[in-house]
């Protein structure tokens, strides 16, 4: 067995195109079999090396590791042409001279009399002429039927298609031929690809009988909407994979997620390892509706990842957050906020105070310093914690308690302005273990200055 994934370097790698590479991946896996990437990067005016760069990044990032590939299509287009002429020379194929507006008006024509709009085959007997032409697709008068490994019988007549361009006026191949083409020397045994690709299986399918290839099976994969139930688009928010990455998402969880958009285990099983969803994938199990999309979902099971993750794999993932910080102490941050957040980047938010000696204090942190004897206790908390040796969550807690008890006030009275003091925030990690991790001198800086201020 082998299967494929086959992107167009003209944009990033998308949700719907990372989930086809899994699906590709897995099932080759599954089944002991191969897996292989090729760049279709024929569309000269729309690829570009980025684009390929970002697609190879994505899927690398993910884990899809490619077990052959990645070939590109720009390197065999000897080969396509040389297939196209073969087809042409045995009458399978036509030139076709017909300019842009001439197939305008056909089409228009067509759907003024309500007949579906498809090439009308004009240039079929037409007499060699000295013009630009392309190569159109001799369709036989036949019915075409294969079997979705997902959708089950499928069937189409070829009257509904029409002759269908193989290579532009340029002599560049179109899609339908080299992928067909690519399919069959490259080995592939089995195509995992979106819904959106099913009007082309016909085509292709009909290629293969002209070429005299066997055609692979062919599996439909149901589209990905979002929670509108409209297909998955940049107006569902950002849906490029490297997006994901520099958001703190993990890998792991993005795998987990994107699995479960159209596909699910009898008991509805939802936190999978790699390995697991190689044992548990079937396409038995993928459904016929759309996956949706919900962002929420994604949030909940990156935090479940991000809870049950080795610390230092943490300290790695937010190298961009902590860096030239001491990784010991990066870890004691982390063990704080792993239980606080659902990605990554937000640490960069929530413990801001942490990476820097400026604070914004908010206006429901105004409120608690400007209570009335709020800046007395401030500066005798100031006194006691500069008194305090060592400086450590558990000796501070004793200081800050003491205070309170010989104040004759509640510890809240001390501890919360005190919060609020030295992380500009109401709701943090709990504060003895904030203020050890910050430290004694800037603890006391923080207290100073806001003392000072106020």
């Amino acid at each position: 067995m082998k299967t494929r994934f086959a992107p167009a370097p003209t944009g990033y790698l998308h949700l719907g195109g990372a989930r086809t590479a899994l699906f590709n991946y897995l099932y080759a896996k599954k089944m002991g079999g191969k897996f292989l990437l090729r760049i279709e990067d024929t569309d000269f005016a729309r690829s570009t090396k980025e684009s390929c760069e970002a697609i190879l990044s994505g899927l690398k990032w993910l884990g899809i590791e490619w077990d052959e590939g990645p070939y590109h299509q720009s390197d065999r287009l000897a080969i396509y042409k040389e297939k196209a002429e073969n087809l042409l020379a045995q009458g399978k194929a036509y030139k076709c001279y017909c300019t842009q507006d001439e197939l305008a008006c056909m089409r228009k024509k067509q759907q003024a009399e309500g007949k579906p709009p498809i090439y009308d085959g004009r240039c079929k007997e037409r007499k060699e002429e000295a013009k630009p032409y392309t190569l159109r697709f001799s369709v036989p008068e036949e019915k075409i039927k294969f079997t979705d490994l997902i959708k089950g019988e499928m069937e189409f007549e070829s009257s509904t298609i029409g002759d269908f361009v193989i290579a532009r006026s340029d002599g560049i191949p179109t899609y339908n031929l080299v992928c067909a083409i690519d399919d069959a020397d490259m080995g592939i045994t089995h195509i995992l690809r979106g819904d959106d690709h099913i009007s082309n299986t016909p085509k292709q399918i009909l290629l293969y009988s002209a070429l005299g290839i066997s055609p692979p099976e062919f599996a439909h994969l149901p589209l990905i909407f979002g929670q509108d139930k409209t297909p998955l688009s940049k107006r569902h928010g950002a849906v490029d994979i490297g997006y994901y990455r520099n958001e703190g998402f993990l890998p792991e969880a993005m795998v987990n997620y994107i699995a479960l958009l159209g596909f699910s285990t009898e008991d509805s099983q939802q936190i999978m390892s790699r390995k697991e969803l190689i044992s548990l994938f079937s396409l038995e199990r993928v459904g016929k509706s759309a996956g949706i999309f919900d962002p929420k979902k994604l949030l909940w099971m990156n935090g479940e990842y991000i809870r049950s993750s080795n610390i230092d794999r943490l300290v790695e993932l937010s190298d961009k957050v902590f860096s030239g910080f001491d990784k010991d102490w990066t870890k004691k941050v982390l063990e704080l906020y792993r239980e606080r957040i659902k990605k990554m980047i937000e640490l960069k938010d929530q413990a801001d105070f942490f990476l820097k000696d400026e604070i914004e204090i908010k206006e429901d942190g105004e409120k608690i310093l400007r209570k009335e004897g709020v800046l007395e206790n401030l500066k005798k908390a100031l006194e006691v914690l500069s008194d305090t040796e060592p400086f450590t969550k558990e000796t501070c807690e004793q200081s800050l308690r003491t205070l309170a008890e010989s104040l004759n006030v509640k510890a809240g009275e001390i501890f919360h302005p005190l919060r609020v003091a030295v992380t500009g925030r109401t709701v943090s990690p709990p504060l003895f273990d904030t203020l050890e991790l910050l430290g004694k001198d800037n603890v006391l800086r923080k207290l100073e200055k806001v003392i000072k201020v106020k």
